[in-house]
């Protein structure tokens, strides 16, 4: 990522540039893709009989941003609730338990919808979690385990503490 791409991702969304001095949708895209590269982990929310139902996940994210993808073992409750219903929510943070998150924590809510990846696309999400997660390699190429992609809807992106940004990736 080039250095200058990003001081004007943190520059702006921490109030020192206008946003007419930015494209909008070029900040948000390259801020959610710095914090998908600082950050391994994610919160999964599907549903449960109609009660959320949350999950801490390994992901990685498409160049593109409009895929997010995670594996999970075909017996866990997380998988049968995305079988029953595959509308999702990913919760991403830089959080680091400290006073000052309240004004420099980033946290993006990802709206979209899961599903278990076909074979013609296995190749393509298993290297992109393989590549972010090397040391998760034999869990991920387990035959327990499925690969499923969220196709991203919408991001909601909040930064200093109140100020909430959308992004779309496009279909």
């Amino acid at each position: 990522m080039h250095v200058g791409i990003k001081l004007c991702a943190w520059l702006y969304f921490h109030g020192f540039i206008r946003e007419d001095k930015l494209t909008k949708a070029f900040t948000l895209s390259q801020v959610l893709r710095d914090l998908f590269g600082s950050q391994r982990s994610a919160v999964l929310a599907t549903a449960e009989s109609g009660r959320p139902y949350l999950s801490l996940m390994a992901f990685a994210a498409s160049d593109d941003l409009k895929y997010l993808v995670v594996v999970t073992p075909k017996a866990s409750r997380k998988y049968r609730n995305l079988v029953a219903d595959p509308r999702v929510a990913l919760l991403v943070d830089n959080r680091t338990n400290n006073p000052e998150d309240v004004k420099q924590a980033i946290a993006v809510t990802v709206m979209g919808v899961a599903e278990e990846c076909s074979p013609a696309e296995a190749e393509y999400f298993l290297g992109l979690y393989r590549d972010r997660h090397p040391h998760l390699v034999e869990f991920a190429n387990s035959l327990e385990n499925v690969l499923i992609k969220v196709r991203v809807d919408r991001y909601y992106l909040v930064s200093r503490f109140q100020d909430v940004r959308e992004y779309s990736p496009g279909p």
